[in-house]
């Protein structure tokens, strides 16, 4: 049976010569080229700002600060709440969130560059290990005596990972600091996955105590995928689609045929009577019943509570309506794997709307869309060639097995299309694409045509990537990119209106240019959008031309304690609050520079006097809570 897979593979790989020289053939220059490749299509995004989700998950998250205990990160969620709290989001990411606490410490603060290099690098390092798992995909398990990996298709398996390397749809998970948690995953996902193959050598001749080993490493592995990110769990179940039809050669045509004929007897399903694949099967259920368990033990209430505005469609009261919207949304989410041009990072508040008429024509959509997977999902279980039905059973299980947790299926989930989550499917979606490439290159008489069509394919999605990611370096590009994708979203009704606002500010003070009202709303409208540089360069010009009005003073104080100009930004406190000493707010801000700035005995004197002007500040109440147990911490040190 592996002969003939391996002669299929060659086969295939003849088809692609002319697509790819052989000069990059060898596993560690095809490692070499793929890795270069992410890091030139996303290298763009290295200086970026913090945008979108970044602020609330990591500028705003108390858990990537020194003064928030480490054992807090296991009771917290991803944005820093209370997993226990009913207003928790429910994203358990620890080990992502320890990730950006390692980063802010080895930054010396909130400097976006030191974010983005690692998330570049993570892709680059899931595109580099991806060459072995599409080896595994397209090579099968074929091993030298001395116990090495074969790779019996190195032009499908380069291919494929260049194709995963320079996928548009990944701009999101690279460029968007908080799109850490999918790379993470993907990467403990990939070892989880390519660890349970590892149970199969065939040079193995320890027999069942090295299987087990590798299945109990797999599953370990896919719970820290899962504390990357809840999507990590999957892993299990395409584990056990791998080793019962294609490591157990399952072959659904033939059992249903002798079902029809009444064979009831087990020795027709050998499959069904390997003590071994049910010991495996046995160990991954487990596994995976003891993570959700906890998961939900530490969850400690139910889901989280999603509005309208997040999934419509999962609010309509029709089943029939929520199913083809769902469906729907499976074929957008098809449709950016495809073709992703029409990106855009939020498909929320209205972007989509519903279909709720059979004589809506996007009904034909999803229809067309199962069209298709059925077609696959056929050949993948009842195909004779057991080479193709491995490459499609594997294209088809990363496709979609990852996707689930995202599908609705299960629980709401809060957002209606999300180009992070298919990160991990678009796995299968370049295993399918090689696939068919190389079908097509094996019937096709110009050849040329179709390395053509290939090379065509990997430059655009390049380009695409570098253009995007310019599109993600600060908030308001990444807010425009978006008005021609989802014009209908009111997130971007309102960039509109906060252009007009400033304008219209901007015009006030040209006509009047002591307009001290109109100066700090331009300053709290930059500052609150994320254009610090430009909230900064307003406020400057707005003292020159007002230079004793602290209101000014105090917005200003605020953009250069966030740009972490300290001194400056403390000077201008300290001024403001000479002229308006009475200010509980003056005094909170100027705490909490205090308390970045790390003078500790500062930040709480200021804290004090502004719980004095305002007891009943909530925000300074939970800082200054912070700063005490700060202070105990390290009186407990000095003893």
């Amino acid at each position: 049976m592996w002969q003939r897979a391996v002669f299929k593979m060659a086969e295939l790989d003849t088809d692609l010569d002319h697509i790819l020289p052989s000069s990059v053939l060898p596993t560690f220059w095809a490692k070499l080229v793929v890795g270069f490749v992410s890091l030139m299509c996303f290298a763009r995004s290295y200086d970026g700002e913090f945008v979108f989700d970044d602020s609330e998950a990591i500028v705003n998250n108390k858990d990537l600060q020194a003064e928030t205990p480490l054992g807090d990160l296991w009771h917290h969620d991803f944005w820093g709440s209370k997993l226990s709290s009913n207003t928790s989001h429910k994203s358990y990411r620890p080990l992502t969130v320890l990730t950006f606490r390692i980063n802010y410490y080895l930054s010396g603060g909130f400097h976006p560059v030191g974010f983005h290099v690692v998330n570049i690098l993570l892709h680059s390092g899931v595109s580099v290990l991806m060459v072995d798992v599409f080896s595994l995909v397209f090579g099968g398990l074929q091993y030298t005596s001395e116990g090495w990996r074969l790779n019996p298709a190195p032009r499908a398996s380069l291919l494929a990972a260049l194709l995963f390397a320079v996928h548009p749809v990944h701009t999101e998970c690279v460029a968007g600091v908080v799109g850490r948690a999918d790379l993470l995953c993907a990467l403990f996902f990939l070892l989880s996955f390519l660890g349970y193959c590892k149970a199969f050598r065939e040079s193995n001749k320890e027999g069942a105590h090295s299987s087990t080993f590798w299945v109990l490493l797999s599953i370990i592995l896919g719970a820290v995928a899962m504390l990357c990110k809840e999507q990590g769990i999957t892993v299990l179940g395409l584990n056990a689609v791998f080793d019962i039809l294609v490591i157990g050669k399952l072959n659904i045509l033939e059992m249903v045929q002798k079902v029809l004929h009444k064979e009831k007897s087990l020795e027709n399903f050998g499959v069904l009577r390997n003590g071994c694949l049910l010991f495996r099967m046995t160990l991954l259920a487990s596994g995976g019943a003891v993570m959700l368990y906890i998961r939900w033990k530490i969850m400690g209430t139910g889901p989280p509570a999603f509005t309208e505005v997040d999934n419509p469609a999962s609010f309509a009261d029709s089943v029939l309506v929520r199913a083809i919207n769902y469906n729907y949304y499976y074929s957008l989410n098809a449709w950016l794997l495809l073709c992703p041009w029409w990106l855009c990072f939020d498909w929320s508040m209205g972007c989509i709307p519903l279909i709720k008429s059979a004589g809506d024509w996007r009904i034909i959509v999803p229809a067309a869309l199962w069209f298709c997977l059925i077609g696959l999902l056929c050949q993948a279980l009842c195909s004779e060639d057991s080479y193709r039905r491995r490459i499609l059973t594997l294209g088809l299980g990363f496709l979609v097995i990852p996707f689930l947790p995202a599908s609705n299926l299960f629980f709401r989930v809060g957002f209606v299309v999300a180009e992070r989550v298919l990160y991990l499917p678009s796995v299968g979606f370049c295993v399918l694409l090689t696939f068919g490439f190389g079908a097509l290159s094996k019937h096709a008489k110009k050849k040329k045509l179709i390395a053509a069509l290939v090379l065509g394919i990997l430059s655009i999605n390049m380009l695409r990537c570098i253009v995007r990611c310019s599109e993600w370096r600060t908030e308001e590009q990444l807010f425009r990119s978006a008005l021609s994708v989802c014009p209908l979203n009111a997130k971007y009704a309102d960039l509109n209106r906060h252009m007009d606002a400033l304008n219209a500010w901007r015009n006030a003070t040209v006509l009047k240019p002591e307009h001290s009202l109109a100066w700090n709303n331009m300053i709290i409208l930059l500052d609150n959008t994320g254009n610090l540089a430009q909230a900064e360069a307003v406020g400057r010009e707005a003292l020159e031309l007002i230079p004793n009005d602290h209101s000014l003073m105090f917005s200003l104080a605020n953009v250069l304690g966030k740009s972490q100009k300290y001194r400056e930004s403390e000077a201008l406190f300290l001024k403001a609050i000479k002229a308006n000493p009475n200010a509980a707010s003056y005094h909170g801000n100027l705490a909490v520079l205090y308390h970045r700035w790390g003078h500790l005995d500062l930040a709480k004197k200021h804290y004090e006097i502004s719980l004095q002007l305002d007891p009943t500040a909530p925000g300074t109440k939970e800082n200054y809570g912070l700063l005490r147990r700060k202070l105990k911490q390290l009186q407990k040190k000095d003893v």
